[in-house]
């Protein structure tokens, strides 16, 4: 909701009072049932006009206690997921910016699903809302787009929700990440928004014949184009993009992989860091993740060529919350159904 849009509501109520409810919505994650310092019958009335675009479904939490995810309802009945994960003093939340994926990868459970809809701005921001004040009281440092669907094919809705979130949430654009499995002309339109937002390719194949089974957009936009476009973006923006690796045991994970990747690393105006990422399980992909031993020796063959690559360490794994185990679906286990 915008400043202008609340004014119309609240036509005719004193000034301070669309300050006092705007602190709440943006500052506090308030719905205005919650806002005690309004009068009662405003509190109501604002109720039925100003509703939640999410309705919380489940949700569940790693046993570790650092991952929580939530099973949304959207209001025409798709289901989306989020994900906030808590650090000692700060949380990152990963947001969804579709419900379901047309993308295809066949390792990722929201790309096993199907699509459904693009998400609106509001759904976007109101998933950051609710995870920073569930994070409270650490801060929400880092938003990144990395949840279900593809951002930069839903690319007006995603930068809405990133110009809603650095005005109104106060969130610096260098602490926000957007995703793309490799939407080349998403890429370029990126470059070009004054916002300098990180950027990060779900790249997971350094050679077309193997990204065209892995990643099917690659069809459509080859390495060789999404790579013309990454570095439009570097040099508008100054600033290193990272490669999201999924290591797969015996498909993507070999001295030849490693080799290739290195080389489009290191080909970028500024060097490529990766992220590599043991691939996490999903129902309707047999492969499995590398294990740690292997992970570790294709970091040292990348280092070895001058690739800075960290391993991700995988969180929220037992409650299916981590990278590519989103699927819109309530889990079987573990998850905590809200009570009526």
């Amino acid at each position: 909701m915008s400043r202008e849009e609340l004014s119309f509501l609240l036509a005719g109520e004193p000034a301070y009072r669309s300050d006092q409810v705007w602190r709440g919505l943006w500052q506090r994650g308030q719905w205005p049932t919650e806002m005690s310092e309004l009068p009662k019958g405003l509190r109501h009335e604002l109720a039925g006009r100003v509703r939640p675009a999410l309705q919380e479904v489940a949700r569940s939490q790693s046993v570790d206690g650092g991952t929580t995810k939530w099973l949304w309802q959207l209001a025409d009945g798709p289901l989306v997921e989020t994900v906030l994960m808590l650090y000692p003093r700060r949380a990152t939340v990963c947001v969804s910016s579709q419900a379901g994926c047309a993308m295809g990868c066949s390792f990722c459970a929201t790309g096993q699903g199907g699509f459904r809809r693009h998400l609106t701005s509001g759904e976007i921001v109101e998933q950051v809302v609710a995870a920073r004040r569930a994070a409270l009281p650490r801060r929400l440092g880092n938003v990144v787009f990395m949840g279900m669907g593809e951002p930069l094919a839903n690319y007006d809705r995603t930068w809405g929700a990133v110009e809603r979130i650095h005005a109104h949430l106060g969130l610096s654009a260098r602490h926000i990440t957007v995703s793309t499995v490799g939407v080349a002309p998403g890429v370029r339109r990126l470059a070009g928004e004054a916002l300098p937002v990180n950027l990060a390719v779900s790249l997971h194949a350094a050679r077309n014949e193997l990204r065209d089974q892995l990643v099917p957009l690659n069809r459509r936009y080859p390495l060789g184009v999404l790579m013309d476009a990454c570095a439009s973006y570097l040099q508008a923006k100054g600033r290193r993009l990272s490669f999201e690796w999924a290591l797969i045991a015996g498909v993507n994970d070999t001295a030849r992989d490693a080799s290739e990747l290195a080389t489009l690393a290191l080909a970028l105006p500024l060097p490529a860091h990766v992220n590599l990422i043991p691939l996490n399980p999903t129902p309707g992909y047999p492969g499995v993740g590398t294990g740690a031993a292997g992970a570790g020796a294709f970091q040292e063959l990348l280092a070895s060529r001058g690739v800075n690559a960290t391993v991700r360490d995988n969180r929220g794994t037992d409650i299916a919350a981590a990278c590519g185990q989103l699927a819109g679906k309530p889990l079987t286990l573990e998850a905590v159904q809200v009570p009526n």
